[in-house]
């Protein structure tokens, strides 16, 4: 039996819950495809789906295979990648996932530089948001990715931390003050990437503003900077961000700083090595060097009193 195949069908299946839709996708007849799916469940020695003149539904044992049988698709594919990549002479690749909105000429240098360090090692760069990056390292398909903290830590190891200030854009109409409280923004909406992308980090940040004295009456959702520059320009909203320019808007500084992004590189636990350290060296001095991102300080250490020893110095 090709057993990749038939989970392959079982996979679409289970997708569309439509026989006749799935052939349609797989390019193949209905009655063959049913053929497979029933050979599948003969050999498993469970039924998949539950059948009717009106419907498909997955059976219990069809819902507990479905991821299993999408990891095992998914590695097969990875293999033949790798195959592929070994005939061709290639070393390998490295999977590394970056921030949306880091900048085209971050992205750039660090491509450069990593080249320079492991020119026979291919670069695999996606863009890919705070929450999906956690995913993609947890399932394997990301080797490496720069997050953006907080985030879901379990499992994780992270490289170097880095901080980067963060100040308030606004519309040059307003004429804004050389420097800002948080507060002094009151009455403004805030754009800000979708919570889907960074639930952690959108949570912490609207917690952030309220306890400075800045609770938005509205927060618009951006994906795009330019639609988020767009919502600025309009006077709709301003934007919390690292130092920006933008024609027809100005950034300004926060006062006191409450407000800073921290970023580090992260990979499995089980799953780092040469190319993952190279990666996070060169990017964490990309970012610092680009990005103008700091090393986040170590915090102050605490005094401790010492008390003379009873008896003596009393």
């Amino acid at each position: 039996m090709n057993l990749v195949g038939h989970l392959g069908c079982f996979v679409v299946v289970a997708e569309e819950l439509h026989f006749g839709r799935a052939a349609e996708r797989l390019g193949m007849a209905q009655p063959p495809l049913s053929q497979r799916i029933q050979r599948l469940e003969r050999e498993l020695g469970v039924r998949l789906f539950d059948r009717s003149s009106r419907r498909v539904e997955l059976t219990v044992p069809g819902r507990l295979l479905l991821d299993e049988a999408r990891d095992i698709l998914s590695r097969v594919d990875r293999l033949s990648s790798l195959a592929e990549r070994a005939r061709l002479g290639e070393t390998g690749t490295l999977r590394a996932g970056l921030p949306p909105d880091l900048g085209g000429s971050v992205v750039a240098a660090l491509i450069a530089a990593f080249r320079d360090r492991r020119p026979g090692l291919r670069l695999d760069l996606r863009e890919i948001g705070t929450a999906d990056q956690v995913r993609a390292l947890a399932d394997g398909t990301l080797d490496v990715g720069v997050l953006r903290h907080p985030c879901d830590a379990r499992d994780l190891a992270f490289g170097p931390m880095l901080t980067q200030r963060v100040g308030v854009l606004l519309p040059a109409a307003e004429e804004p003050p050389a420097h800002l409280h948080l507060s002094d923004l009151a009455g403004h909406d805030l754009v800000a990437a979708p919570r889907d992308e960074a639930p952690e980090i959108h949570d912490d940040l609207l917690a952030t503003c309220r306890r400075h004295g800045y609770d938005p009456p509205a927060v618009h959702e951006a994906r795009h900077p330019q639609f988020a520059l767009g919502l600025v320009l309009a006077g709709t909203a301003v934007a919390l961000l690292p130092q920006a320019e933008a024609p027809g808007a100005v950034w300004r500084p926060l006062l006191g700083d409450p407000l800073t992004w921290r970023v580090s590189c992260a990979w499995r636990q089980d799953a780092g090595g040469d190319d993952v350290e190279a990666f996070t060296a060169t990017a964490t001095a990309v970012l610092r060097d680009e990005a103008g991102m700091t090393p986040l300080a170590p915090p102050p250490a605490r005094r401790v009193a010492l008390r003379p020893a009873s008896g003596f110095l009393a």
